[in-house]
């Protein structure tokens, strides 16, 4: 299939994925010592720059905006949460990123290597493939978080050091949107407390 559609697809993918790490690297790294690193190293660093400035401006502006500029029309005075426990959510996030852009830097790892397969258009599986590969797809990724927190429950080392702080901000005072790995599980178990 590959090469009815331009022949060199893992060559397309790298090529893409190395116009990605120049693009984002070359802006944020002084110098050029990343260009020596291997390129799956390249790559998570390419996704934790992107993955914390995705955290960071979304949560100061959301901030902003629920707390500043629409302050009454949204969120109750007491809701509010304190500047020391937004200072924390960040810390706990700023920890966890690059173990989370770890998973997309292992899929474009997996691709580039041959192990998968990523389509660059729809045409290239045809509709009906596309809409069994996305349930496929998301029928796997939700088994796989919600086994992979059930064990981070179960198991009491990984629980204690490393899941314990997600339970901490789960009071509508303590979630803002530095929290916002922690409000789903809120929601969740909201009734089953």
């Amino acid at each position: 299939m590959a090469a009815a559609h331009g022949g060199d697809y893992l060559g397309r993918f790298l090529a893409e994925t190395e116009w990605y790490n120049e693009v984002v690297l070359s802006a944020v790294a002084p110098g050029n010592w990343w260009r020596g690193l291997p390129h799956p190293v390249q790559s998570w660093i390419r996704n934790c720059v992107g993955g914390y400035l995705l955290y960071y401006i979304s949560g100061f502006l959301w901030c902003f905006v629920i707390y500043y500029w629409k302050r009454h029309a949204y969120i109750p005075k007491d809701s509010i949460p304190t500047n020391e426990a937004m200072r924390k959510q960040i810390i706990v996030a700023s920890k966890a990123m690059p173990l989370y852009c770890a998973l997309p830097t292992l899929s474009e790892y997996m691709i580039e290597s041959g192990w998968t397969r990523s389509f660059f258009n729809i045409s290239e599986v045809g509709v009906p493939m596309y809409f069994i590969n996305l349930a496929l797809y998301l029928t796997f990724v939700e088994f796989g978080i919600y086994w992979m927190h059930r064990e981070l429950h179960d198991i009491k080392p990984l629980y204690k050091y490393l899941h314990a702080t997600h339970h901490i901000y789960n009071k509508e005072n303590t979630l803002s949107p530095f929290a916002e790995f922690s409000t789903s599980t809120y929601f969740l178990t909201r009734g089953q407390q």
